[in-house]
């Protein structure tokens, strides 16, 4: 019988042993949910915190860009720029134009880039929309063009098209508004297209940039 109560003991020690270390594990591994947790739930604040202080320095950049002036960037008074649809041809004060009486049907301008010359009248309409529109002659380096290109194509409300017979080799016009840039890398294009992409001096903002023509 002495035996039996002693066996009986040392199993009820070594179930209550096994019960205690299952508690002090399932204690462990709280701790560590509720650490492995906080850490998380803090690294997500960090990179929260970090992503709006990048989104907020990167509108401050661009506010910066809209309000400081262009080098060299030429002005038209807005008011005296002719804004009446006509279906005939146009005498522009300026080459590429940078506003005035337009084609009723504007150049689709949603990132487009023309291989060809279009037509001024339905450019202009597009520079109303707020577009920026990129043109360059054949003295503008290739590779220069690439770039814009690819620039172009991802920038809503911009259209690029060849003019050879404007002043410079690359130049961005907007409604009453053009610049002659020296090259691709130019941080005057970055600016540009900061300020004027639908910027204040658009006529129409929100205006269409598709359903338009297109070569």
């Amino acid at each position: 019988m002495a035996a039996n109560r002693s066996a009986n003991a040392d199993r009820r020690a070594r179930i209550e042993e096994m019960r205690r270390a299952e508690q002090a594990r399932e204690r462990r591994n709280r701790f560590i949910t509720i650490g492995v947790s906080g850490v998380v739930v803090l690294g997500l604040v960090g990179f929260g915190t970090f992503v709006l202080m990048k989104k907020s320095d990167e509108q401050e950049r661009k506010d910066a860009a809209a309000k400081a002036p262009i080098t060299a960037e030429k002005s038209w008074d807005a008011k005296k720029l002719g804004r009446n649809h006509v279906e005939t041809a146009v005498k522009y004060d300026m080459k590429p134009p940078v506003g005035g009486d337009h084609n009723p049907v504007w150049m689709n301008c949603d990132g487009v880039v023309y291989k060809k010359a279009i037509p001024d009248v339905n450019a202009v309409h597009s520079l109303e929309h707020g577009a920026v529109w990129v043109t360059y002659n054949k003295e503008a380096d290739s590779g220069d063009v690439k770039k814009l290109e690819e620039k172009v194509g991802k920038t809503k409300y911009t259209l690029m098209s060849p003019v050879d017979d404007q002043a410079g080799a690359i130049m961005l016009s907007a409604w009453g508004k053009q610049v002659v840039v020296d090259s691709a890398t130019d941080p005057r294009i970055d600016a540009f297209f900061t300020k004027y992409v639908q910027g204040p001096q658009t006529p129409e903002p929100g205006a269409a940039c598709t359903g338009g023509l297109s070569q």
